[in-house]
């Protein structure tokens, strides 16, 4: 029987093969910690940033910067090239191969996680611990316990928590979900959308790993398995073949395909036009038999959501005894289109308003005020990406508890969590 062992900093910095020290020395410049008040920066204090994985979608939320009031000042990555790309741009940052150790520096006073999926959990709750703010990329977490207990976190050490699907913040998206949610198609009975894929086992042969890149701490909670450079890359450097792309994002281990890669954009969409935020389905089935059936879900209020490909990835085709509305990544339509003709008044608007996600959040760090794709909100459309998943693993009808988080289904339950390689273990997971 294997020993559980939770992941302190202690025994971390110890099990860590390339150990925890910076590798070059922060800028001094005060930090905005000291200065403000209620555990976050106050309304005109510099808020540093640090990056958790500055590769390839964190080098797009580093494109995002410098801003006003918020500047990058450290970088953390296994891997040490990605640390001299990231530290080429900014010069100034100091660079950490053990994001421990980047979480102890104090001139950061907010985090922004792009890792691998099977990443995220450790990185905000540890963040969270060490009084962080944090921007975790989509999906927030890798199992439904890891977001219950990244929820835990924020709500325990008062940390400002945002997630990656940054649609909610594209005007588009918002005033088609408030057409949706005022009832200009009638009232709504189907939603369509894509058939997201799940993820597949990962049989790429064994590669050398290259120098500065350590393996065995990327493969974290996850058990090691051989170095294949489009394992390494999250879509497999645009290689893919009959089920999608060779990357981490399609593999089991390490993510939960695209119903986790591109679900947490159109689901999360769904979710916000029926006012389903914190709530979830309370009936799954698959429709077919294998491992990428379509699936179908149906809320207590009696509307019905398809995966059949009737509906984009970035959203989804609303039905009601009206018409139907189709919401999708920054745009919006009807048909008949005179449903979406006459803009949406004051009195319609109803869904919170932000044209810019990251500053959003920003915002919130100052204020202290939930962003508009809060931790909550977060896990509830990643906790619908994973009922699906589970569905097709199950494959039969399901039975889901919004309130508790559980099935009536023990296999399906099982599912929910898995068991997580010491030492990179949060406790109670």
């Amino acid at each position: 029987m294997t020993r559980k062992i939770v992941l302190t900093r202690r025994s971390f910095l110890k099990t860590s093969l390339v150990g925890g020290a910076a590798l070059s020395v922060a800028p001094m410049i005060l930090p905005s910690g000291i200065l403000a008040a209620q555990g976050g920066p106050g309304a005109n204090d510099r808020i540093g940033v640090g990056v958790i994985g500055p590769g390839r979608q964190g080098s797009s939320l580093m494109g995002q910067y410098p801003r006003d009031g918020a500047e990058l000042v450290a970088f953390a990555d296994c891997y040490r090239a990605r640390l001299d790309r990231a530290q080429s741009k900014f010069p100034k940052a100091a660079v950490y191969r053990n994001y421990r150790d980047l979480l102890q520096d104090p001139n950061v006073d907010a985090v922004m996680i792009a890792t691998p999926d099977h990443w995220h959990a450790l990185n905000t709750v540890h963040a969270c611990e060490a009084g962080k703010d944090v921007y975790v990329e989509k999906p927030m977490c890798l199992t439904v316990r890891e977001g219950q207990l990244m929820v835990a976190a924020a709500e325990k050490h008062g940390r400002v928590v945002t997630t990656g699907s940054m649609q909610r913040s594209m005007e588009a998206c918002r005033i088609g979900c408030e057409m949706v949610l005022n009832g200009r198609a009638g009232k709504i009975h189907t939603v369509h959308t894509n058939n997201y894929p799940s993820p597949w086992e990962c049989t790429l042969p064994e590669q050398p790993v290259p120098e500065g890149l350590d393996w065995d701490f990327w493969c974290g909670q996850t058990e090691p398995r051989p170095y294949h450079e489009l394992l390494y890359a999250p879509r497999g450097d645009g290689k893919k073949d009959e089920r999608g792309p060779l990357g981490w994002i399609s593999y089991r281990p390490y993510s939960g395909g695209e119903v986790t890669g591109w679900g947490p954009h159109g689901l999360d969409l769904i979710q916000w036009a029926l006012g389903m935020d914190g709530d979830g389905p309370v009936e799954l089935w698959p429709e077919g038999e294998g491992g990428w059936a379509p699936v179908s879900f149906r809320y207590a209020n009696g509307v019905t959501v398809h995966l059949d490909d009737k509906g984009p990835a970035g959203g989804g085709v609303f039905v009601g005894d009206a018409g139907e509305i189709l919401v999708d990544r920054n745009k919006y339509d009807g048909r008949p289109k005179t449903l979406v003709k006459e803009p949406i008044s004051d009195a319609e608007t109803h869904l919170e308003v932000s044209k810019d996600h990251m500053q959003n959040w920003l915002d919130c760090i100052r204020s202290r005020q939930k962003p508009i794709t809060e931790v909550h909100v977060g896990h509830s459309t990643t906790t619908l990406c994973h009922l699906i998943n589970i569905t097709r693993w199950v494959g039969r009808k399901l039975q889901w508890d919004p309130k508790t988080e559980r099935f009536t289904d023990e296999e399906a339950n099982g599912h929910l969590k898995r068991q997580m390689r010491a030492p990179y273990v949060l406790e109670d997971a």
